[in-house]
């Protein structure tokens, strides 16, 4: 099974495999991109609705790699469909690919290269420059916003 975010549609992916998505997809998608996914549809792409608990285990393993916050409800939801469906997601995502690596999920790109390496990032504070390996709202040394870094 493969589960398409909307970037398969919008680049005209096709498979001879089964499909699946979830509506939240379809409310991203306009014009002919829209309709391509209710062409899908109507011959038999299956629509996913994730459990909630599969929503959370993604939200969990987002939370550790440190993609949480640059991922929507959407593409958490992708992830959580592909990782119940034991499925193939289909993104150009690097924060989907990355969080589906976490889950050993398999994905397949379209577009663009995929992810050479699973990331756990690091979190650097805007003002003194301290580095932590958890996400927070604020620097506990300064009270200075932190931005993700690349651990390597």
């Amino acid at each position: 099974m493969y589960v398409l975010d909307s970037s398969a549609f919008i680049n005209e992916y096709h498979t001879t495999q089964q499909t699946a998505s979830i509506p939240m997809v379809q409310e991203e998608l306009e014009g002919e991109h829209a309709f391509r996914f209710d062409a899908m549809e109507g011959s038999g792409m299956h629509i996913h609705i994730p459990r909630d608990d599969a929503v959370e285990k993604v939200r969990r393993a987002a939370d550790h790699t440190g993609d949480l916050d640059v991922l929507s409800d959407t593409d958490i939801r992708l992830v959580a469909s592909a990782f119940e469906l034991d499925g193939t997601l289909v993104t150009d995502d690097y924060a989907m690919q990355n969080v589906a690596d976490r889950l050993d999920v398999s994905v397949e790109v379209i577009a663009q290269d995929g992810i050479e390496e699973q990331r756990d990032w690091s979190f650097q504070c805007s003002g003194c420059g301290r580095e932590f390996d958890e996400k927070k709202d604020r620097c506990p040394i300064c009270g200075s916003p932190l931005s993700r870094k690349n651990p390597n």
